[in-house]
């Protein structure tokens, strides 16, 4: 009788317990040190930029107000319309490569082979290496004089294909795609092999039973049933290169004379080199603007393909 009494009262203390834990208040309170370290670390920051921005501050002395100067200053900024231009061009080739690239390894870890764990070990180790190891790596294998690449190209007699990988003005944007490409492929493969785990297998069990080959299943069922993976892939690209900076300050630095330099790399060089605080803030905010436009314009127009 006792035991049972004790159970009753377990049950109902448990019962109380997981009322309180639905509740909204206790999911405020639970939530309260998150939010409160998000709000500190993030948020406000981003609002102190914003201020900074519009002001001329050195970091040194008092800012004075000069309204939207630091933003008009950028159109007519020679090295900002570079690393734009540059950033652009990571955008473009990363976005392209990486998700073509991480879903064609999601499709073959989805595979069962011997060697498969092995594999997805490889293919992910990359993304938690720091990057500015990365860097340092890359910078060997690329460098022009003496890196890995160009050595193997000379000796085996390919002289002319032994080019300016990094340091140079035209290689140099695309070789830092390629190395972040690289570098966060087995994370973008993660998300997609996780997409198509979620797949239910009935699905391709119809599919046989209609006779349906590879190709039409990958087309009509795998990457149609993946679009919001496909969405966050994508957004999650976006949003990377915007981020890029370790890389850049390891393998090319900027140089030659800033030409391969991204938006995140010349607002640390306008901040911290040349002391120019406020249009250094200008321009990160500028690279939030457009991680945020960037990633929600692509949104917007793939929910608005999949109502129609």
């Amino acid at each position: 009788m006792k035991l049972s009494n004790t159970v009753l009262l377990y049950k109902m203390e448990r019962e109380k317990a997981m009322y309180w834990l639905s509740t909204k208040k206790a999911k405020i309170i639970m939530l309260l040190p998150t939010l409160m370290i998000y709000a500190v670390f993030i948020i406000i920051p981003v609002f102190i930029a914003i201020y900074y921005s519009f002001t001329d501050y050195s970091g040194l002395g008092k800012a004075s107000f000069v309204g939207i100067k630091n933003y008009i200053a950028m159109f007519h900024d020679k090295l900002f319309l570079i690393a734009l231009k540059n950033t652009f061009l990571v955008l473009l080739f990363s976005v392209i490569f990486l998700i073509i690239g991480s879903f064609m390894a999601a499709l073959l870890m989805n595979k069962n082979f011997h060697g498969n764990a092995f594999f997805k070990m490889v293919i992910f180790a990359p993304y938690v290496i720091a990057p500015i190891i990365i860097g340092i790596i890359w910078g060997y294998i690329l460098n022009p004089n003496y890196g890995l690449v160009n050595s193997v190209l000379r000796k085996i007699g390919l002289d002319m294909l032994a080019i300016e990988w990094i340091g140079g003005t035209k290689w140099s944007p695309l070789s830092l795609a390629m190395v972040f490409t690289w570098q966060v492929l087995g994370f973008h493969g993660t998300i997609f092999l996780s997409g198509i785990k979620a797949i239910p297998g009935d699905i391709y069990e119809a599919c046989d039973m209609d006779g349906a080959n590879l190709l039409q299943r990958l087309f009509y069922v795998t990457i149609p049933m993946l679009k919001e993976t496909f969405i966050i892939n994508i957004v999650l690209a976006v949003t990377g290169v915007f981020k890029i900076y370790e890389l850049v300050y390891q393998m090319t630095g900027g140089g030659p004379a800033h030409e391969s330099e991204l938006l995140t790399s010349y607002m640390y060089f306008t901040v911290f080199t040349s002391r120019r605080y406020g249009y250094g803030m200008a321009i990160a905010v500028a690279i939030l603007l457009l991680s945020i436009l960037g990633s929600f314009s692509y949104i917007k127009i793939t929910t608005r393909k999949q109502r129609s």
